[in-house]
C-alpha cells in the first residue's frame, strides 16, 4: 500500500490524527473511506467544514483551517491488527512541531494512547506539543460505532474557533 499523504500546512486550526489508514482508506488512497465512516459527515454537521466533503476531496480539507495525518504511516487496517513498532511517535512530533496548529485531534483513543505512553479519556488532554493543544475523540469508524459519541467532537468544533 501506498502511504496516505499527510495533509499539512502552516498554523492550521485542527490536524486530524487517526491511528492508521483502514482497509477501504488504503484500497480507495483516500482518509476515512470506510462503510459507515462519520468523519467527513461529522465534520460538517459540526460546523468544522460548511459543506459535506467526499473522501476523495480530502487534499483539499487544509481551505477550511484542517489538516491529515496518521500515527502508523507505514501500515493500514484495523487497529487491532497493528503493532508497536508501526506507530512512529517522533515522526508525529516533528510534523506537529514543524507546522503548529492550534489543535492535534486524534480520532481515537488508541491513536492518543499509543502517542502519549498511557490511557486516555475524551477531550482536551493536559498535554501540548510546545504550542498545540491535543484532544481525543471518539473514532468515527464504523467499526466503532459503539463507541460513537458525536459530543466530544462538537466540543473540538467549538474550541477550534476559539483563540486560545
Amino acid at each position: 500500500m501506498d502511504e496516505l499523504p499527510d495533509v499539512l500546512i502552516a498554523q492550521l486550526a485542527v490536524v486530524f490524527c487517526g491511528t492508521a489508514a483502514g482497509a477501504a482508506s488504503a484500497r480507495r488512497g483516500t482518509y476515512y473511506a470506510g462503510p459507515g465512516n462519520s468523519f467527513w459527515p461529522t465534520l460538517h454537521l459540526t460546523g468544522l467544514t460548511p459543506r459535506l466533503m467526499q473522501a476523495e476531496e480530502f487534499r483539499s480539507i487544509t481551505q477550511f483551517g484542517l489538516g491529515l495525518t496518521d500515527l502508523a504511516k507505514s501500515a493500514s487496517g484495523a487497529d487491532h491488527t497493528l503493532q508497536q513498532s508501526h506507530f512512529d511517535r517522533s515522526a508525529l512530533q516533528r510534523k506537529i512541531s514543524r507546522y503548529q496548529p492550534r489543535l492535534l485531534a486524534f480520532t481515537s483513543k488508541r491513536a492518543a494512547s499509543e502517542f502519549l505512553n498511557r490511557p486516555v479519556g475524551y477531550g482536551l488532554q493536559a498535554d501540548t506539543i510546545n504550542s498545540t493543544a491535543l484532544f481525543v475523540l471518539p473514532s468515527p469508524s464504523g467499526a466503532a460505532r459503539r463507541y460513537w459519541d458525536p459530543q466530544p467532537w462538537q466540543e473540538l468544533a467549538t474550541l477550534s474557533r476559539l483563540q486560545f
